[in-house]
């Protein structure tokens, strides 16, 4: 089961419907949960869940014990979001940073405002960076305190860890900007610090080159970039990569080279997402492209997904009208397959 944005957390703290939600989707073979702040400084959307204080990690020991209770396993995703943020939905003191001053264009929703123009990130230092560092770290630790499987770094869709990796985001002219391995590097410390921090083999990152979202525009060194990660990511030995590919919603494709190119130069766990079905879920793992493959926003209404797709049953739309608001309506009231047959 893919990270879902479901916007459930309600003052950043997971609540006992969102123990319900994941214990319904338990029968994933992995969940990797909606992304979750190490920072104060990362809670960019409303109601997103935080992992930085003792409230939270006991909101998260709740969901953890409902999926393990099931016989699940589940990986925290970490996520900051950087530059995607207003300083409105943030706590106070917190402020949004992120590697430079380069404004994302577009609106963010903010509760108590409706739709508002991002706010304008502070360049960080390298104290900053230090600090973030030691964010992502604590915040790994408190995730397997709250009894998690394992953390997936979130450097994707355009939040901080990827703002680092683009010159396009990072302008920077000190060691954490200019070549592809200056940008790399605030990735690489973070990932081989947090691996230290709680075993590689917890460890796993989500990464989308090519991808758009947030507004992440292609770039010449791409495949470089990539492909150089993956190589420091292998020296590292964490357990997986994860790979989404936006083509199916209209974002940037992930080249076929590219996908080739880091299977061959990463030696553990590759997981492929991006729009699948089941024919082609199949046909990846079959032709050894990927060793697992994530589902998304068909889990949001298919909680029995698995059972699903394993017996041919028919899918359940999803209410897109309900993804992010702040109620358990289209969120933990999905009925499995025998549930919908009963109501039939």
């Amino acid at each position: 089961m893919a990270p879902l944005t479901r916007s459930r957390a309600i003052n950043n703290t997971p609540g006992n419907n969102m123990a319900e939600y994941y214990r319904q989707r338990s029968g994933a073979g992995l969940i990797i949960t909606e992304g979750t702040s190490p920072s104060p400084n990362g809670l960019g959307y409303p109601r997103m869940p935080g992992i930085f204080n003792e409230e939270q990690i006991l909101g998260w020991r709740n969901v953890t014990q409902a999926v393990h209770e099931n016989n699940g396993r589940i990986f925290m995703q970490m996520m900051h979001t950087g530059r995607v943020s207003h300083i409105a939905n943030l706590p106070k003191s917190a402020e949004v940073v992120a590697p430079s001053v380069v404004p994302l264009a577009g609106k963010m929703y903010v509760d108590e405002l409706g739709p508002q123009d991002y706010s304008v990130p502070r360049e960080m230092t390298i104290e900053d960076i230090e600090y973030a560092k030691a964010e992502f770290v604590i915040a790994a630790q408190n995730a397997i305190e709250a009894g998690f499987d394992g953390v997936e770094l979130h450097a994707a869709n355009g939040y901080l860890l990827e703002q680092f990796l683009s010159p396009i985001t990072n302008t920077r002219n000190d060691q954490y900007g200019g070549s592809n391995e200056n940008r790399i590097s605030f990735v690489w410390e973070t990932v081989e610090q947090v691996a230290e921090a709680i075993g590689k083999e917890k460890v796993g990152i989500r990464l989308s080159p090519f991808g758009t979202a947030s507004g992440m525009p292609h770039y010449p060194e791409i495949e470089a970039t990539y492909t150089k990660l993956a190589q420091m990511l292998n020296k590292i030995g964490i357990a997986y990569i994860h790979l989404v590919d936006h083509g199916s919603i209209g974002g940037g494709i992930v080249p076929v080279s590219l996908k080739k190119t880091i299977r061959s130069s990463f030696s553990k766990t590759l997981i492929l997402s991006g729009g699948y079905d089941y024919e082609r879920a199949e046909k990846d793992l079959q032709e050894s492209a990927a060793n697992l493959i994530a589902f998304g926003r068909p889990f949001i209404s298919n909680p029995d997904l698995p059972l699903r797709l394993a017996y041919n049953w028919p899918l359940a739309d999803a209410d897109g009208s309900k993804f992010y608001t702040a109620t358990d309506e289209g969120y933990i009231d999905y009925p499995v397959y025998e549930e919908e047959l009963a109501m039939a």
